[in-house]
């Protein structure tokens, strides 16, 4: 049965309603740095039955726990994922999904086998579409579709 994956990045303290509900009901939520808020950690760490987080560059000043590394690499439904808040720093040669933030821009993209996944920000968007995440759905380590989600 294929299970949901729901990433976003660079919320800044900010959690929005429509990104609440959208989030709702994923098996996996990854967060790809710059959260800035630990009580918003706390809500999106109970969010999902498994949530992923790498710190961002502004995430220093704050305490979220161990769970929240400068590159989390982890394996779910086969894939091997890494995430960290700089693209330059992925392995992506490495994983079969690299997912990174910073830029507030979305971006789905194939680097050689590896699916490569900016969410945006549902915060503060840069670039043409507004508050952004990502999703894909996967089984079986097979990425079985990944989109933009506009909020």
């Amino acid at each position: 049965m294929a299970k949901r994956v729901d990433i976003i990045s660079d919320t800044h303290g900010r959690l929005s309603e429509a990104l609440r509900a959208s989030i709702e009901g994923c098996d996996l939520l990854i967060h790809a740095g710059d959260i800035t808020s630990e009580s918003n950690w706390a809500e999106l760490a109970l969010a999902a039955p498994q949530v992923k987080a790498a710190l961002g560059n502004n995430d220093a000043f704050y305490d979220y726990g161990s769970d929240v590394e400068r590159m989390p690499i982890f394996v779910f439904e086969g894939l091997r994922f890494a995430v960290a808040h700089y693209r330059e720093v992925l392995p992506v040669g490495s994983c079969d999904v690299a997912v990174c933030g910073h830029t507030h821009v979305p971006v789905v993209e194939r680097e050689g086998s590896c699916l490569v996944v900016n969410p945006g920000s549902p915060t503060y968007p840069r670039g043409f579409q507004g508050p952004t995440m990502a999703r894909l759905m996967v089984e079986d380590g097979k990425v079985l579709s990944a989109e933009i989600i506009e909020l």
